[in-house]
């Protein structure tokens, strides 16, 4: 019997802004390693013996806006799958594994699901990999698996699971699902050692999940049956049908699920939760990062060009610019090219108020970044004003855009490091270093990088509207319309 990784990437991560973005969250960002946290989680299994049936590609879910990073941070880590599920909208955990469950059905057969969020640190890949082989058998015969991370403190961030008293290798009945809970009584769960912090990590069947599913939650099970029938492959994507995914109810794994198993004895589908200690954390705000990195002697993180002068407990990320901090004290500071946030830590999780306020602001800040991935490449905006906008533009060797063209704005292009193909209307040249071209609005063009290395040039537009959809499509290599 397989065991196939799930990994749901649909979070958006509001709390650590603004290095996270609505199209660029948490998770494919560089957090707690060199590794971004998707990468981290793409090889979180390969600690398991060799002998057991680890698929070589992972099931991951994420939505459709980040596709191409996604993709492109798989391969960078040799994870790369023909099997990316997209979801036109976030429709919350329970929907996302069953769309995983039906896919893996396709592919595998009865396989074992491992469902790991893509946004969690886990610092004892040993601890964690023991958990999985202690609770497999469990999975195997029919259990739907969760994993509960040892307590090491009244945390009142995260939800309990109550184990029961019957333990068979350090596997547990589940007696009962608890919200997040006040400070005193998170500090009696902690006392008693009867209570497991949540950790959002199910092992199950396959089809195991889609029995569970389709007894407790009907329509979702439908409405993802219909969105995979009506869906189409593209590459390494599987997209399913936006319609029919829409109308899907939003419901997470515990409430849609876990916690109704024990009302349902009749369905044969017992929990149950493997207790593990893996140096677990789902970093879920600035503060919770401060707590599983590294500091100095002071208490401080420092993230590139970082200077501390008496100061202490204080996490500063800088990305661009020199950052110093004189005479700080439990602070975080983050500074990206567009944005810069300054907080209490101990006020961290109510960063999300700030991205609700840009999203009522309509700001493009809580979407994007100013560097914009796309499959071919990236691009910076490096300056805009009236009736123009300065983009620097990263081509990556062998890639192409779209062929194209705009009603509203006119382009200039310069050539700074590497060799560009310019089709123009009915030509075709090349541009080297040092050489420039003119785009004359509404005129059809395209931009490829034949070299072997990165083409690099600084886009000049101008014109009466500037946006990202004056773009007319006549033909793309990445399915875009």
């Amino acid at each position: 019997m397989d065991i196939i990784p799930v990994i749901l990437s649909g979070g958006s991560g509001t709390r650590l802004w603004p290095l996270s973005r609505e199209q660029y969250p948490k998770q494919l960002l560089a957090l707690t390693s060199e590794r971004t946290m998707l990468q981290d989680t793409a090889l979180r299994l390969d600690g398991l013996p060799g002998t057991l049936p680890l698929a070589a590609e992972p099931i991951v879910v994420c939505n459709d806006e980040y596709r191409f990073i996604t993709a492109e941070q798989l391969r960078a880590v040799g994870k790369g799958s023909h099997y990316i599920v997209l979801e036109p909208a976030g429709r919350n955990t329970a929907p996302a594994l069953t769309l995983a469950a039906m896919i893996a059905q396709e592919r595998s057969g009865d396989a074992v699901l491992v469902v790991m969020p893509a946004d969690h640190v886990i610092r004892d890949g040993g601890a964690f990999c023991a958990a999985i082989e202690r609770g497999l058998p469990a999975a195997e015969g029919g259990a739907m698996v969760t994993f509960g991370i040892v307590p090491s403190r009244a945390e009142t961030g995260y939800g309990y699971i109550r184990k029961g008293a019957d333990e068979e290798g350090g596997v547990f009945p589940i007696e009962a699902f608890v919200e997040k809970p006040s400070r005193e009584v998170a500090e009696g769960y902690v006392a008693s050692g009867e209570y497991l912090w949540n950790s959002g990590i199910f092992m199950m069947r396959a089809g195991v999940w889609m029995k569970a599913v389709g007894h407790f939650a009907p329509t979702m099970a439908l409405a993802c049956q219909d969105a995979v029938a009506s869906g189409s492959r593209d590459a390494d994507f599987v997209r399913v049908g936006r319609d029919a995914f829409l109308a899907c109810p939003s419901d997470s794994i515990d409430y849609a699920v876990m916690e109704k198993l024990a009302q349902a004895p009749e369905l044969g589908i017992p929990g149950r939760v493997v207790t593990m200690d893996p140096e677990w954390s789902d970093v879920g705000a600035w503060d919770a990062l401060w707590e599983v990195s590294e500091r100095d002697g002071a208490g401080n993180i420092g993230r590139g060009d970082v200077l501390f002068e008496d100061s202490r407990d204080s996490l500063v990320f800088a990305e661009n610019r020199l950052v110093a901090c004189l005479g700080t004290e439990n602070l975080v500071v983050v500074e990206t090219q567009d944005a810069v946030m300054v907080a209490r830590k101990d006020r961290t999780q109510d960063v999300k108020k700030l991205v609700s306020r840009l999203k009522l602001e309509s700001r493009h800040e809580a979407v994007t970044h100013r560097k914009v991935h796309r499959p071919w490449g990236c691009y910076d905006s490096v300056d805009a004003g009236e009736r123009f906008q300065v983009k620097r533009i990263v081509v990556k060797p062998g890639a192409s855009l779209s062929l194209q063209m705009h009603h509203h704005r006119a382009e200039h292009w310069i050539v700074v490091h590497g060799t560009a193909r310019v089709t123009r209307g009915d030509e075709s040249f090349l541009l080297s270093e040092n050489q420039s071209t003119y785009i004359p609005l509404g005129v059809t063009h395209r931009l490829e990088n034949p070299g072997k290395l990165p083409l690099e040039i600084i886009e000049v537009q101008s014109g009466s509207y500037l946006g990202e959809d004056d773009i007319v499509r006549f033909q793309d290599t990445y399915g875009r319309g």
